[in-house]
């Protein structure tokens, strides 16, 4: 699911709320059986701190003898990060991992200078109904690691820490926040925050990241008094204190940012690069057959999109 030919976003409309800076209402795909929003990248905005990439899979009830197929493809300069709400995918890299994620759990796969994957729904869970629910996002990589050899970390629900407060509910997935830091290391300042509010409940978004954002994955969020649906992505100016609240049924919540790079992200396809030829050297590797190879998924791969 790293890579789905989605529609770009939409802006949003207008809004009151001073403190938000862009909204956007991510484009829908039907990809093998459920919806895909795309929330970044967008014309108008193209990152958020280091997220580049934001995708929303389902939720979605997989009919039998449907399941999750993404074939073996490459990446360059970034790290992708899949966390999942409902279902299993089997992951699978050049590197010889093999797992399945659960929800809660995080998978972080830093390409750097190359490495491929697939991601497929496990043997044992196919021939019945699949649900499937979850983030897929990317991180692009600072200048200085971009060319990193490839890695790949797994991290369990049990070892994030949890947080429950005021009506919010929830746990850090990646970086710092309310005293509380995850184990899941990244490259730049980073963070990505799951988030329950019930009705009336609470949460503050402080201003410490330079950069930040909220997409709302269920109910209604409130900020400073404006109302937000659900699959709407709000990005706040920076230095504003930012208070969340659950609307009449509450709300289910990502919250995520980071700091600016210090210079400017190309994407094409499945690579990100501050360089436009480092991607063309990428396409032409990808072409020939110069990528590692994904053991136990050799036999198919996606391949080079014409005319993307």
């Amino acid at each position: 699911m790293s890579f789905f030919p989605g529609n770009d976003p939409l802006p949003g409309d207008a809004f009151a709320c001073d403190a938000i800076e862009n909204l956007i209402i991510p484009r829908s795909s039907d990809i093998g059986g459920f919806a895909v929003r795309r929330a970044l990248p967008t014309a108008k905005r193209r990152l958020v701190g280091p997220f580049i990439f934001f995708d929303r899979m389902g939720p979605a009830i997989l009919k039998p003898g449907e399941a999750l197929d993404v074939k073996p493809h490459p990446h360059i300069g970034l790290s992708t990060v899949t966390y999942l709400f409902d279902g299993e995918i089997k992951h699978r890299d050049s590197l010889g991992t093999e797992l399945v994620i659960e929800p809660g759990d995080i998978n972080l796969m830093t390409a750097g200078r190359g490495i491929v994957h697939s991601e497929r729904t496990p043997e044992n869970l196919r021939g019945g109904p699949l649900s499937i629910s979850g983030l897929q996002t990317w991180l692009a990589l600072p200048d200085a690691q971009e060319e990193i050899d490839p890695a790949f970390s797994h991290t369990a629900r049990s070892a994030m820490p949890d947080f429950d407060a005021d009506g919010a509910t929830g746990r850090v997935v990646i970086g710092s926040t309310g005293g509380l830091s995850s184990p899941v290391k990244a490259f730049s300042d980073t963070l990505y925050v799951d988030v329950t509010l019930t009705a009336g409940g609470r949460f503050p978004f402080d201003a410490t990241q330079e950069e930040r954002a909220v997409y709302i994955l269920s109910g209604e969020l409130v900020v400073a008094g404006d109302r937000f649906a659900p699959d709407q992505l709000l990005v706040f100016r920076p230095g504003d204190p930012i208070t969340l609240e659950g609307g009449a049924q509450g709300c289910h919540v990502m919250l995520f940012g980071g700091a600016t790079l210090n210079s400017k992200r190309y994407i094409w396809w499945n690579f990100v690069s501050s360089s436009k030829e480092r991607i063309e050297q990428a396409k032409e590797e990808w072409r020939t057959g110069r990528f590692d190879i994904v053991p136990g998924d050799e036999e198919e791969f996606v391949p080079l999109p014409e005319g993307f």
